[in-house]
């Protein structure tokens, strides 16, 4: 079974956060979720998530995708030493990086979208190097960027089709009526 971990900082996007540990979920995924701050977290509306893995815990081995949800949280996320070599690691193994909203821009500043194709919320959008495509989603490589909250259920599906096939991902797209 492929694994997917996600790492919630103080601050993150509920709709992100949740909406693509759903889509993952029911694509078949197996999901983590780690707390940056090995405890308890709570998004930018106030939802506080709880008994999470501890990031302190996390082994980048045992997974083959990592996510990033946007919000507030992202300048945390961005910050950490640690949260900047687990992409790094991901990258170099080959393994599939997804982010979306705000955190793109952690890709895009730690250059990585050079050359790329990518999406971010697009007031956030800078001189990455790559190819910005305004779309909800954009997938270049091992790399998936999602633009905004609203498309949370296109970022799921491109990680579902990315790790799974499309055929997976149609079967989840018809499960929820997508058109």
């Amino acid at each position: 079974m492929k694994k997917v971990c996600l790492v919630l900082a103080d601050g993150f996007e509920e709709l992100e956060a949740v909406g693509t540990y759903a889509m993952l979920s029911r694509g078949g995924l197996d999901v983590d979720i780690y707390a940056l701050s090995d405890k308890d977290t709570t998004g930018r509306f106030g939802l506080t998530c709880t008994n999470l893995h501890a990031f302190s815990t996390l082994n980048a081995s045992y997974y083959d995708a990592l996510v990033l949800p946007g919000g507030p949280g992202y300048e945390k996320l961005e910050k950490n030493g640690y949260v900047q070599q687990l992409i790094k690691k991901f990258l170099d193994n080959g393994k599939v990086v997804a982010a979306i909203c705000a955190s793109p821009t952690i890709l895009g500043r730690a250059g990585y979208l050079k050359g790329k194709k990518y999406t971010c919320f697009t007031s956030m959008n800078a001189d990455f190097g790559g190819t910005f495509t305004g779309d909800y989603v954009a997938v270049d490589g091992n790399l998936i960027t999602g633009q905004s909250a609203a498309a949370t259920v296109d970022f799921g599906l491109a990680i579902i089709e990315k790790l799974l096939g499309q055929e997976k991902a149609d079967e989840v797209k018809k499960s929820i009526y997508y058109k």
